[in-house]
């Protein structure tokens, strides 16, 4: 569920965009009101943003379309209006509705909106649900240009739906890359990583670059930037694509006990123990030595940066701190630049293609029922137009859909079309989201696993022992939240608590 704080943005960010389209909106303006002055009104429902009255919201998406389109009056309805709940009471919080629910409840009403945005996860159930009206014919009708979309958001979208139709278009996209660094490379006489590389390709390259340097320890891979994550999540990444699930899909019984489980721990466990990615304890260590030493490194805790690892898993937003790092490079103290290039992120053989994190957050559609199907069609034609890619393509947080307009920052030639070609791989299905929703306890059942991972790593258990035991005492605690879904929760060897939910 995406909440309304994730979406604050600098307002300036709308103005400017505002001021570059406005040659080229005044002629749109004009054209449009030629056509048809007559006022009508647009309604968007949305589960972002936080209320009708959303700046960034407005200034990202509605304010350009509304100063090109000045007879059409656009009506923003939240699914959750999230700003009723800043103040409160965290019980009042926890109850709050399911906005993919209420979202569907409005489109069914009597009056209902138009318009669609809302993110990747929640595109699959109003498809399956047939609420949405498929744009291959509109698009068609109105030979609106596709062919330059990039397609791993074309495709993405598609596999959503059984018939491969498309049901929505997406102006952004976010994005993960494999960032490498070249000087590390080059002084262990390694070859540089190259795009469409699978896990175990990258984790022998990771091998051969983990080595003693000087009085630390240098390691050839990380799943996340930072350092001190050690938990079994960092590994997402790679665990995602593989479809493994923790439980089925009624929350009945646990389902780790597999041998696909085992592999996946095995393998992160001999990653661990070989030295090739850090650990909690490497971090530790690492700061206390600085303490001691009196040096200061402003990127003591990311692991690229401070030249700790030779690759590691960065989403797009991070390139921008890397190109700002090594400007700034002659006023940090104890940091030298970082030759550096970027790869796809690595995609396991039973799954080519897929994986990244690929995520869309502002993914537009058409509600079947729409009253008003011509204006919400025009509003996903501006947006996810030329123009108004040409204009969002400077941000620094989400890359455009329209691959022209997708080129490295600052003149620099680095690999930027790696954040382009892999396919999302939908992070939650629709079941376990609404699991979620009415047991929020479900969590608990996450941390069991993360405690005996933590155990497995350490050396205290072994992988299928671990295993085992996160099945049995998860099967336990799936009982006491089917029973008692809002606790109170027994964790194992403790006694009976009230857990808050969430």
């Amino acid at each position: 569920m995406t909440k309304w704080k994730q979406w604050v943005k600098p307002a300036s960010a709308g103005l400017i965009a505002l001021t570059m389209l406005a040659p080229t909106l005044a002629a749109c303006s004009k054209q449009s009101e030629a056509a048809d002055n007559t006022p009508r009104t647009l309604r968007i429902v949305t589960t972002m943003g936080g209320g009708p009255d959303d700046e960034w919201f407005r200034q990202q998406y509605t304010e350009i379309f509304e100063y090109a389109n000045p007879n059409i009056t656009l009506e923003i309805i939240p699914a959750v209006d999230y700003s009723q709940y800043r103040y409160q009471t965290d019980e009042k919080r926890e109850k709050m509705p399911d906005p993919i629910e209420s979202m569907k409840e409005m489109m069914n009403g009597p009056n209902p909106p138009d318009l669609v945005i809302t993110d990747y996860g929640a595109l699959s159930p109003l498809i399956a649900d047939n609420m949405l009206q498929p744009l291959d014919s509109l698009i068609a009708e109105d030979k609106f240009d596709t062919s330059d979309m990039v397609p791993a958001v074309m495709d993405g979208i598609k596999n959503l739906s059984t018939d491969k139709k498309l049901y929505a278009l997406s102006p952004t996209f976010s994005s993960s890359a494999l960032a490498y660094n070249k000087t590390l490379f080059e002084e262990a006489g390694v070859p540089f990583p190259e795009d469409n590389m699978t896990w175990d390709e990258v984790f022998e390259l990771a091998r051969r670059l983990s080595l003693p340097k000087g009085e630390e320890f240098q390691y050839g891979f990380s799943f996340t930037n930072y350092a001190g994550s050690s938990g079994m999540w960092e590994s997402n990444i790679y665990t995602q694509p593989l479809q493994l699930r923790i439980f089925d899909e009624k929350a009945e019984k646990m389902t780790v006990d597999s041998d696909a489980w085992e592999n996946v721990w095995k393998k992160m466990l001999d990653l661990r123990t070989q030295k090739v990615i850090p650990s909690a304890e490497d971090a530790q260590e690492r700061e206390r030595k600085m303490m001691e030493s009196g040096r200061y490194n402003p990127f003591e805790h990311e692991v690229f940066l401070s030249g700790k690892v030779a690759m590691t898993i960065i989403d797009y937003s991070y390139i921008n701190q890397i190109i700002q790092a090594n400007k700034s490079a002659e006023n940090i103290e104890n940091f030298n630049p970082i030759n550096w290039d970027v790869v796809t992120v690595p995609t396991h053989p039973e799954y080519p293609g897929v994986g990244g994190y690929v995520n869309m957050h502002s993914i537009m559609a058409i509600n079947a029922k729409a009253q008003n199907q011509a204006d919400a069609w025009k509003f996903i034609k501006f947006i996810n137009g030329e123009d108004w890619a040409r204009t969002k393509a400077k941000s620094s947080y989400q890359l455009v859909s329209r691959q022209k307009y997708i080129q490295p920052k600052d003149g620099l030639n680095y690999n930027v079309k790696a954040f382009t070609q892999l396919t999302p791989v939908q992070e939650m299905y629709d079941a376990d989201r609404k699991l979620y929703m009415e047991y929020p306890n479900l969590h608990m059942v996450q941390s069991i696993g993360d405690q005996k991972y933590r155990e497995v790593m350490e050396g205290k258990k072994g992988v299928r022992e671990a295993l085992k035991e996160w099945q049995t005492e998860g099967d336990a605690m799936l009982q006491q939240i089917r029973e008692n879904p809002e606790g109170p929760i027994n964790m194992p060897g403790d006694s009976p608590m009230a857990v808050p939910a969430g």
